[in-house]
């Protein structure tokens, strides 16, 4: 009996040892969490603020453009006409892509092209929907 005692205390003193190094090492990550947390807290605070304008995506521009047209409807407009307001970099391949749009409009039956880079609006019911309505990402792929 006095044998199965020792043992039994032995275990328990092992026990207590190892709750105490637990203890420990669990102080010691809760201060380092803490640490953590307000490091980060300082970092969000010297973080740059959010640009005031955010890159337009495709149905913003074909919104833009859709403007463009509306503001002056009887006009005909050069693709360089509308690409420079709209604010992309005015080389080669963004005018390109300004021209891929303006061609996808008038497949679509919104605009005309009475000649080679040049655009108008076609009717004034057509473009007026556009503008108001809000295109998905299907609707322009």
């Amino acid at each position: 009996m006095q044998a199965e005692h020792d043992e039994t205390a032995a275990r328990a003193d092992s026990l207590r040892e190892q709750i105490d190094q637990l203890t420990s090492a669990l102080a010691e990550v809760e201060a380092r969490l803490a640490e953590i947390v307000t490091t980060g807290k300082a970092i969000d605070g010297l973080a740059l603020p959010e640009p005031a304008q955010a890159p337009a995506g495709p149905a913003t521009v074909y919104r833009r453009i859709a403007t463009a047209f509306n503001e002056h409807p009887g006009r005909i407009l050069r693709v360089r006409d509308l690409h420079e307001p709209l604010g992309p970099p005015t080389d080669e391949p963004s005018i390109n892509v300004t021209r891929s749009r303006l061609g996808r409009l008038v497949r679509q039956g919104l605009l005309d092209q009475p000649g080679h880079g040049r655009y108008q609006k076609r009717t004034n019911a057509a473009l007026r929907g556009l503008e108001s309505t809000q295109l998905t990402a299907a609707t322009l792929a």
